[in-house]
């Protein structure tokens, strides 16, 4: 599998993000990296994209590389993204897929931004890694790195297969109205091909005594007021599988009210990423494609919650295919217990719980006992040293008489501990 590395950062080389992709250059040795530097070459490539042309061609898959900047790409990469638009070239049937670095700060626009652009080229587009900018000096990071190059692999052909485990079952959790025959055929064709046993669950027979009361009768015990078994039944029952489908046909832009019941009652587990690791999957009837903010919220629910999102399958186009797609994907996932990072919609979202549980603990008393033992309350003012250590690059910065006789020292020591980390 040849590869092409397509460094967007203007530090060319000395890019913190391109590390990601030289520790992946070698802990893949039988995979081929390319590179070129259109970060800092943007200006000779605009009087002639031939060489850029010519390093295309000869790969299997694009791999763009770039720090995220004020939502989206560096400018340098936007303008390369035009020069490619721009040669008139044919680039379908190849494999386009990125790399970022960032403090999570909406990096789901600039891959967004990426894939689309990539859609017009007719690339086919894998989901990228974007890590935080010193993932790669931990091991967590280094390993979430590996686990997302060997997906990548096992997306395109070039990787093995998992050793299957008997020990595996997963749920479907659905919502079936009497008469609903087209979601009951499609829960029914995912539970023939799914290689592992799947329990079916209609959540329309289980007997809810109402809605929540938001009366916070939970937040200390974690015990729901209402006497109808629910919160047993969920952490017992659905919450005791390895994997979790979801089955709904889209009422008012939704997953309709009796789901919107299910996850409200859901409360009970306050702000606990109880789940956390375990992968999820949809089955959808109806125009998904669509459906914006619904495609946002199954996003965000999988980000906050820290499962990997493996997939949702419609019956807008081919059916059979998107099940079949979903099956494997969540398989794999199961048998790797592959998780990506989290991107802005987890970060984020668990910034402002961490935030919000801290100063309510009093009260939520199960979350904040949660949030401690997880070692979820990661406030910054707890990373000292680091903060000094900005102190003191901030004082340098500002004498000019040290920063004319430091010159580039600035750049190699913001990038020495990842040469560092790659070497070792």
């Amino acid at each position: 599998m040849n590869i092409l590395v397509i460094v967007g950062s203007p530090k060319g080389k000395d890019s913190i993000t391109l590390h990601t992709c030289l520790y992946l250059e070698k802990q893949f040795p039988e995979l081929h990296f390319d590179y070129i530097y259109p970060g800092q070459r943007i200006k000779a490539l605009e009087k002639d994209f031939s060489p850029a042309l010519d390093a295309i061609r000869k790969a299997d898959v694009l791999l763009f590389c770039y720090p995220v900047y004020t939502f989206l790409v560096p400018y340098q990469l936007h303008r390369f993204i035009e020069l490619m638009k721009a040669s008139g070239e044919d680039f379908s049937g190849k494999t386009a897929t990125q790399v970022t670095t960032s403090k999570h700060f909406y990096d789901i626009t600039a891959h967004r931004f990426v894939r689309d652009n990539c859609a017009d080229m007719g690339l086919c587009f894998l989901d990228g890694l974007s890590a935080d900018m010193d993932d790669i000096l931990k091991d967590s990071g280094r390993k979430q790195a590996r686990d997302w190059m060997n997906f990548v692999r096992w997306q395109m052909g070039n990787g093995g297969s998992p050793e299957r485990s008997n020990d595996r079952k997963a749920v479907v959790v659905a919502d079936l109205e009497p008469g609903d025959a087209r979601l009951k055929e499609m829960v029914d064709l995912f539970v023939a091909v799914f290689p592992y046993p799947c329990d079916v669950i209609n959540i329309r027979e289980f007997p809810f005594q109402g809605g929540c009361l938001s009366c916070f009768s939970c937040a200390a015990t974690g015990k729901c007021v209402y006497k109808d078994g629910f919160d047993d039944f969920l952490r017992n029952t659905i919450h005791k599988h390895d994997a979790i489908i979801y089955a709904f046909r889209i009422q008012d832009h939704s997953m309709g009210s009796r789901f919107k019941l299910y996850d409200d009652r859901q409360f009970c587990n306050g702000h606990r990423t109880v789940t956390m690791g375990t992968p999820f999957g949809y089955l959808v009837e109806g125009a998904y494609s669509k459906e914006e903010n619904l495609r946002l919220l199954l996003e965000a629910r999988a980000q906050v919650g820290g499962n990997f999102l493996a997939g949702v399958a419609t019956d807008e186009g081919d059916l059979e295919t998107a099940i079949n797609q979903l099956s494997a994907t969540l398989a794999y996932a199961m048998e790797t217990q592959y998780t990506p990072p989290q991107n802005f919609l987890g970060v984020g979202g668990m910034k402002i719980f961490r935030d919000l549980i801290y100063m309510m603990r009093g009260l939520m008393r199960a979350d904040h006992r949660f949030f401690q033992s997880h070692g979820q309350y990661d406030f910054p003012q707890k990373q000292w040293k680091t903060s000094w250590k900005m102190y003191l690059v901030g004082w340098l910065m500002r004498n000019k008489k040290l920063k004319a006789k430091a010159g580039s020292k600035f750049t190699e020591g913001m990038v020495g501990p990842y040469r560092k980390a790659i070497e070792e």
